[in-house]
């Protein structure tokens, strides 16, 4: 794993390692934004089927499925993602794409543990994630926070990660980080953000890089092959 995280832009390097892959999908259907983030093309689901060799997605929002099945989406799956022993598919992926969903998780352990059964020896999961460490959030919390009940955060997430608590997670779950960058905050996000947003973080930009919008750890199976210690 590399000294020095890069910089990157999330959705360009989730393509880039996707390509002409077999690729597994969780969260695919970005529910309740499922029928807007079609609308502004910005479902991350489609852009993986144009790249991907074989692509299946699992998500836990059954109307988030059925509205992707509208638009002819195959290899979907009804999962709970700390419960992957129920799902009633026996796949392995090349890539397992794990963006945005493990700050949603109660118990993010069970589901480093669950999702090792659709995983080989060379399998990359790719888990995304904000960055708890995120400057923007820092600056809009401060001017904004109104005494600290008005957080800029989503309403289902319950946790934030950073370099190090996100590390060790995974590695409790004997799994081993292949990588690990920042990202910054995209291009499919900046069109919707006020100038001055946009100011604030590309400030924190020059000045250090771990003040960026999220993280990205590139995980494979640890040397027990698997089996969580």
């Amino acid at each position: 794993m590399s000294e020095k995280p890069e910089l990157v832009q999330r959705v360009e390097f989730i393509k880039k390692a996707c390509a002409g892959k077999r690729v597994l999908h969780l969260g695919c259907t970005d529910y309740p934004f499922t029928e807007r983030s079609i609308e502004h093309k910005m479902l991350l689901h489609f852009e993986l089927a144009e790249i991907a060799g074989e692509l299946y997605g699992f998500d836990f929002d059954q109307k988030g499925i059925d509205i992707l099945e509208k638009h002819g989406v195959k290899n979907l799956y009804r999962a709970d993602l700390e419960k992957l022993e129920e799902v009633p598919l026996d796949e392995k992926f090349d890539v397992i794409v794990a963006g945005e969903m493990i700050e949603h998780l109660s118990n993010p352990g069970l589901f480093l543990k669950g999702i090792q059964r659709f995983m080989h020896d060379e399998t990359d999961l790719l888990i995304t994630t904000i960055n708890a460490y995120g400057a923007l959030r820092f600056a809009i919390y401060a001017l904004r926070g109104k005494g600290g009940i008005n957080e800029p955060v989503h309403p289902d997430h319950v946790s934030y990660y950073s370099y190090s608590t996100l590390s060790l997670v995974i590695k409790r779950a004997n799994l081993e980080i292949k990588e690990f960058c920042f990202y910054d905050i995209g291009p499919e996000h900046r069109q919707h953000m006020p100038w001055h947003y946009k100011l604030v973080n590309d400030i924190a930009m020059k000045i250090s890089h771990q003040l960026a919008d999220g993280v990205i750890a590139v995980c494979r199976l640890g040397k027990n092959g698997g089996t969580p210690e």
